[in-house]
């Protein structure tokens, strides 16, 4: 599972002219399920999500998580992010979850955050959409649940 987490001071989602979801300060998310995906993968992305500390404290120092600041969060599905490139040009999505799965993991992903005392806004699953977002910083970082556990060298 594969999370793109951007820290905005606002972002929205629609689909066609229809406004689906919209935060101010708080989270971008775009979320990316694999084929491969657990329960595990996605308690360790939620909980990475909720005390990512990237907001600034009074010195100025990223040390603040989502709910130090009470942000938001909005969340997209983007199956793209299973995107494989390693071959010609034209990405493969093979390791991308099916349609059901996806979803099933998406709604987890929002009611996860949700217990957590964090308010989420969302896109609508499987629709073409318009992403519009003012990156604070910019600060945008890639939590990948496969990374889990693994030491740097």
């Amino acid at each position: 599972m594969i999370a793109l987490v951007q820290r905005v001071t606002e972002a929205s989602v629609s689909v066609g002219e229809r406004v689906t979801g919209s935060i101010n300060r708080g989270f971008l998310i775009l979320l990316g399920v694999s084929r491969d995906d657990t329960d595990e993968d996605l308690n360790w992305v939620v909980s990475k999500i909720a005390g990512l500390r990237v907001f600034s404290d009074e010195a100025g120092q990223m040390n603040l998580s989502l709910s130090s600041v009470s942000g938001e969060v909005l969340l997209v599905s983007q199956f793209t992010l299973m995107a494989d490139c390693k071959k010609g040009n034209r990405p493969s999505f093979h390791l991308a979850a099916d349609p059901e799965m996806a979803k099933n993991y998406y709604e987890k992903a929002i009611f996860g955050l949700q217990s957590m005392g964090i308010a989420v806004k969302t896109g609508e699953f499987g629709a073409f959409m318009q992403v519009k977002l003012v990156n604070d910083g910019p600060v945008t970082i890639t939590l990948d649940s496969r990374d889990r556990g693994k030491r740097p060298v």
